[in-house]
């Protein structure tokens, strides 16, 4: 098993989901490859001490992601780190020839991702890739699976969306995903929206004629210190696109949604063809709706319990649930699968999402702004 020497840089939220996913690697059967953890990049010093003591191999911890780039025990890096630093910081870590497993949307606004894509080009021996975790759930596998054998016939409809929920409470403080300068202009679409579009950009479906919905509803929030700030980004986006297809074009909504009431970070997929339909949303991660039809017969969903049927095999029963940690550490698994093994000869078919995959999110997005209505 070889081992991939990780350095991360943002010790926030989805750094600590990354070292929760190396820390199990046994938990998959998959031997060609392992991340190690060893060094931390944070501003802030309690996120780093977070790793340094529950990582042993955190060896480097510093508060200049310079640091993680010079040094000759790290292969690759991981970078959670607000939109407005992606793409100097993007940049510099594939430049310095160190692999690249970035969260999205790679870049503030489409002349950062630009930028970005470009470097990508400049240096095709470094892997780069984004986080997006959705498409490793059982059954946007299943979905994939049946999308690639064109089982569908003619598309008749796409639907994929996302629906967060904590932005419904009015008293929730400003973060700086409510910031143009530090979210960008996309505001919901810039944060959600890959998530939303990966699967329909695998299956080829980029859109050609895009107009938008885009809402602010929460104009103003509390700023933590006592008084109230302006809300500067988009709280929900409905994006609505025509898809050109050799079988007909058809049209594709993508929706993002920071305040969705009820909602739990839902990510959800639904493509209705004439032979056959499928569903699927992380609200009931259990259940696969299907439906095959033939003409003349009865429109009937089929209600299946996928259990746990994951791209890459685990100690896991097939009969228990799949959850977040378990399709974020899948994502990881096919990034060093790839990295190791190279696109051609991964143990699976499901990579995860390329520069070039962000370049059509943020076309989509620049369109959906330039397009609301």
């Amino acid at each position: 098993m070889k081992t991939i020497r990780f350095g991360v840089i943002g010790g926030g939220l989805m750094g600590k989901e990354f070292a929760s996913a190396a820390a199990r690697w046994l938990h998959l059967n998959f031997r060609d490859a392992r991340p190690e953890i060893v060094a931390i990049c944070d501003v802030n010093e309690d996120a780093r001490t977070w790793f340094t003591q529950n990582i042993p191999s955190c060896t480097l911890s510093t508060g200049d992601y310079r640091d993680l780039l010079t040094s000759d025990a790290i292969d690759a890096i991981y970078c959670a780190v607000p939109h407005n630093l992606h793409e100097a910081i993007y940049c510099d870590i594939i430049r310095a020839g160190k692999h690249l497993m970035g969260e999205k949307p790679f870049g503030i606004d489409k002349a950062a991702n630009d930028a970005i894509v470009a470097c990508c080009a400049e240096h095709p021996d470094v892997l780069v890739r984004s986080s997006s975790e959705f498409p490793f759930f059982p059954g946007a596998i299943a979905m994939l699976k049946a999308i690639e054998a064109r089982e569908f016939g003619r598309i008749i409809n796409v639907h994929a969306g996302f629906y967060h929920s904590s932005d419904l409470d009015p008293g929730k403080a400003i973060n700086w995903k409510r910031m143009i300068d530090v979210n960008g202009e996309y505001g919901c679409m810039g944060d959600l929206g890959l998530h939303v579009m990966h699967i329909p950009f695998r299956a080829g479906w980029v859109p050609t004629r895009i107009a938008a919905q885009l809402s602010n509803i929460m104009t103003t929030r509390p700023d933590g210190k006592g008084g109230m700030v302006a809300c500067e980004t988009w709280d929900n986006g409905s994006i609505h696109t025509m898809v050109e297809s050799r079988d007909g074009d058809f049209p594709m909504t993508l929706e993002t949604k920071r305040i969705a009431p009820g909602e739990m970070n839902t990510w959800f997929l639904t493509v209705e063809g004439t032979q056959k339909s499928m569903a699927y949303s992380t609200k009931t991660p259990k259940t696969l709706k299907v439906m095959d039809y033939t003409p003349g017969a009865p429109q009937a969903w089929q209600h299946i319990d996928l259990g746990y049927a994951s791209a890459y095999p685990t100690v896991t029963g097939g009969i228990f649930e799949f959850g977040f940690p378990d399709s974020f550490q899948q994502m990881w698994c096919a990034y060093l699968d790839e990295l190791v093994n190279g696109k051609s000869k991964m143990y699976q078919s499901l990579h995860c999402a390329t520069p070039q995959e962000t370049a059509h999110s943020h076309a989509v997005m620049t369109a959906a702004l330039a397009n609301a209505i």
